[in-house]
């Protein structure tokens, strides 16, 4: 693992760009964000070629600052601005998401310290043949509706479904992966991508986000900035992915009310499939103002500090802090499993700490929905500064240790790093989960995901190792000759 570095030049220009920034956009906020990202880059670059690690970081780190770069550069404003005190909150979500990265490093350099492992670049590659990868990828799309249904009708076995459908990412991932190892077949590789996004248009949900960041994890690996096939579809992908973003955006509400009013929409996929593509085509052929204000909508939307920002304006002038009492709840609830306390309550709705907190009224599980509040509003709503950014740095250290025990404990390149990539991803991106869903969701990840995945490893593992026997050592499976006996006339 890469020792943490800070040339004197590399301070320099990190200066100099985080003064500009702040310059440019009228907010030192500005500046001390590029610092926290450039932070956040050293100390979750692991020199394993692996980026999953910066990439959740980066998700986060987005969602805390995009509504604050935006209106610099653009002018425009957009309703956190006007309607909340918002800076108090970036710096504290900047804090949040600089804290999970310093114990993500501390947990990846205590264990590979102490576990001496062979470079995973060296590792052996391709666990599945192409055969196996496309009709186990085949069998996980055919099945997955099932697989929900399942967990619907079985809800204290839920988070165990809903985890082994999360499977069909990893294979996806792997197809990903193939396709630019060792050589990027750009064809297939968009083709594939493509279907997935479109698949993705179907659900209720933005599910199109999945497959466009695996492509660019999987990218990302193999990313050679001097070929130009690499840079071009890096590029695209993130072209694609804003405009997705921006339209479903502005298609998302008359699409989901389809689903509701149309018996048939959600039993038939080709409808769904053929009403998100005249949306869409309309959406794109909407004025320029339309758009702009579409525009303004999704970054507000992914600028998830609105509802923290007025708790933080509440707490602890109107409300006091609750020393330690969300947070402690979080862990109760994760420690018992429904699958062996099956009488376990359902956890609060995130919605309710927001009316309480925030001070304004907002729809609930009674409407069907959920407002995100996060973890680090939970955590200064409990402890305040400076003691709310030690669970955010606990949790970073337990998922730096799991990172690197999976990394170090799986033989073969190809299964630790697909089984990373999930887990990690899924785990770690979102800003605004609450604290029990974000240590719920990682230990279901880690235990249905990942332990098997180490388990179908030391198979492997078991199954390479006898076939190599054999094959160095075939004359052990012969009988051995007698010695010959002075009757036949020999010496």
């Amino acid at each position: 693992m890469k020792k943490l570095r800070f040339r004197d030049t590399e301070v320099a220009g990190i200066a100099l760009v985080s003064s500009l920034v702040g310059y440019f956009i009228d907010d030192w906020i500005g500046g001390a964000a590029i610092v926290v990202l450039w932070l956040g880059f050293k100390l979750l670059v692991t020199g394993d070629r692996i980026p999953v690690l910066f990439l959740a970081f980066l998700f986060q780190w987005t969602q805390v600052t995009i509504g604050l770069f935006y209106a610099g550069l653009t002018g425009r404003d957009i309703p956190t601005i006007y309607r909340s005190d918002y800076r108090p909150m970036v710096l504290i979500g900047l804090g949040c998401v600089l804290a999970i990265a310093v114990g993500v490093r501390a947990g990846v350099s205590l264990v590979r310290r102490r576990w001496q492992e062979m470079d995973i670049q060296e590792r052996p590659d391709d666990v599945l043949s192409w055969p196996m990868l496309l009709c186990a990828y085949g069998v996980a799309v055919v099945f997955e509706g099932a697989i929900v249904q399942l967990s619907a009708d079985y809800p204290s076995l839920r988070q165990i479904f809903l985890t082994i459908t999360i499977a069909r990412m990893g294979m996806l991932f792997l197809i990903f992966r193939r396709l630019c190892h060792p050589v990027f077949r750009w064809a297939p590789f968009m083709t594939l991508l493509g279907m997935e996004v479109a698949l993705g248009f179907t659900g209720f949900f933005a599910g199109f986000r999945e497959p466009l960041v695996l492509g660019v994890m999987a990218l990302l690996e193999i990313f050679d900035h001097r070929r130009m096939s690499h840079a071009v579809s890096l590029v695209g992908l993130l072209v694609v992915m804003i405009g997705a973003s921006v339209m479903w955006m502005g298609v998302r509400a008359t699409y989901r009310r389809d689903f509701s009013e149309i018996d048939a929409f959600s039993t038939s996929q080709s409808a769904r499939m053929d009403r998100i593509s005249s949306l869409g085509s309309a959406f794109f052929q909407s004025d320029r103002g339309e758009m702009l204000s579409t525009l303004d909508s999704l970054i507000d939307r992914m600028w998830v500090v609105y509802y923290p920002a007025l708790a933080v304006a509440r707490v602890p002038s109107v409300l006091p802090h609750t020393n330690g009492a969300i947070v402690g709840a979080a862990v109760t609830h994760v420690v018992t499993p429904r699958a062996l306390f099956p009488d376990k309550p359902e956890l609060p709705s995130d919605s309710e700490m927001v009316r309480k907190y925030s001070g304004v009224w907002v729809a609930g599980r009674a409407e069907g929905t959920s407002i995100a509040f996060g973890y680090a509003a939970e955590s200064y709503l409990d402890f305040g500064i400076p003691i709310m950014f030690v669970p955010p740095a606990v949790f970073g250290l337990l998922m730096g240790l799991a990172y690197a025990f999976f990394v170090s404990i799986i033989g073969h390149r190809e299964l630790a790093v697909a089984t990373v990539t999930v887990i990690f991803w899924l785990a770690l991106y979102l800003f605004e989960r609450s604290t029990a869903n974000m240590l719920g969701y990682a230990m279901s990840l880690i235990i249905y995901l990942g332990v098997p995945a180490v388990l179908v490893d030391k198979l492997l593992t078991m199954k390479s190792a006898s076939a190599r026997r054999q094959t160095a050592s075939p004359y052990l499976t012969q009988p051995i000759p007698e010695a010959p006996h002075a009757s036949d006339g020999l010496p």
